[in-house]
């Protein structure tokens, strides 16, 4: 990118049959986001199109093949699923494949230089795998497209931010996969993007694994005292301000929240849930370790209010500022 035009973020529209469409057109009149950004929708321009006459939503962004150099909102037109076809709120093999076709190709446009960073609408895993691409989430799509050597999800919001030294496994899969190497790099993933996001040097805490902390071993396997401390301990030693483990339970009140810029949580549910349920509709959800900044929406597909006129695009529209945000700030 150069400083002579605003960040082109392609945006993946996500599962045809979800409110990935839907949100999507309104990102595409959203004239608030000025010379942050310039949103250049990968998706089906017929679905777009079934869905802007149904709801009565204005489309008049520009339909390309190509992606060029657009200086407005624009759609990438990928012709992936017959737009006819496509029933919304159902899950579909057709439609899980051109979502995940969406994605491929708005990686290959990162890698490739043709934008500056990458914003993904959401995916229905059940219709994904059932097209026969078995990957969890978009996380480790992109994780594995892109090669990266380590990366993590963070979500963050104004009012919490959590990255995740596990995400899309079980729970009695999550002890053998901490090691201190995986917790470290977690941390120092985050410091790197909270600095970016902040500037300035940011405030971490680390959640333990277990109740209480592990309690000084009466609770787990010490998992606190093998894994986590040791990754703790590394991380003061190359001067970040971090604290932890804590108790899981009260780690998120609201005067530590205040004090704290990130927390390192070690599995899925530690840290979403908190911040669902303080920030479902501002929450923003990047991979940190990418070449390309990819960030994304914190909802799914939705397929219970599917083309209703009833989705709520305000996580897309942060996220594409944030990964507009990123794209003009230096490592």
């Amino acid at each position: 990118m150069t400083a002579s035009r605003p960040p082109r973020i392609a945006v993946t529209m996500g599962d045809p049959a979800g409110i990935g469409p839907e949100i999507c057109l309104h990102l595409l009149n959203d004239t608030s986001l000025g010379a942050q950004g310039v949103p250049v929708v990968f998706g089906d321009a017929g679905v777009l199109r079934r869905v802007a006459t149904q709801l009565k939503i204005p489309f008049t962004a520009p339909v390309v093949t190509t992606i060029g150099s657009p200086m407005v909102p624009t759609v990438l037109d990928l012709k992936c699923v017959d737009a006819a076809a496509v029933v919304p709120g159902r899950v579909a093999a057709r439609c899980g494949d051109a979502a995940f076709r969406f994605v491929i190709a708005s990686i290959e446009a990162g890698l490739a230089g043709e934008v500056d960073a990458v914003a993904t609408g959401p995916l229905n895993k059940e219709a994904m795998h059932a097209a026969g691409h078995k990957y969890p989430g978009h996380t480790e799509i992109f994780a594995e497209r892109m090669q990266a050597p380590r990366s993590c999800m963070m979500l963050t919001s104004p009012e919490l931010t959590c990255s995740f030294a596990t995400v899309h496994v079980g729970y009695h899969e999550v002890p053998g996969l901490l090691s201190v190497r995986r917790i470290l790099d977690v941390i120092e993933l985050t410091a790197a993007a909270m600095q970016r996001i902040r500037g300035r040097a940011p405030k971490l805490v680390v959640c333990g694994l277990n109740p209480h902390a592990g309690e000084h071993g009466l609770f787990g396997q010490r998992e606190e005292e093998r894994y986590i401390q040791p990754a703790i301990e590394a991380a003061r030693a190359q001067g970040l301000a971090i604290e932890g483990p804590l108790p899981p339970d009260t780690a998120f009140l609201a005067r530590r929240r205040k004090e704290t810029d990130a927390f390192i949580c070690m599995y899925h549910d530690q840290g979403h849930i908190p911040l669902k349920a303080l920030a479902f509709d501002s929450a923003i959800n990047t991979t940190l370790g990418l070449p390309v900044i990819r960030t994304s929406v914190d909802h799914g597909t939705a397929f219970d209010i599917a083309w209703q006129g009833k989705a709520n695009p305000n996580s897309l529209g942060e996220a594409v500022r944030l990964a507009a945000k990123l794209s003009r700030t230096a490592i």
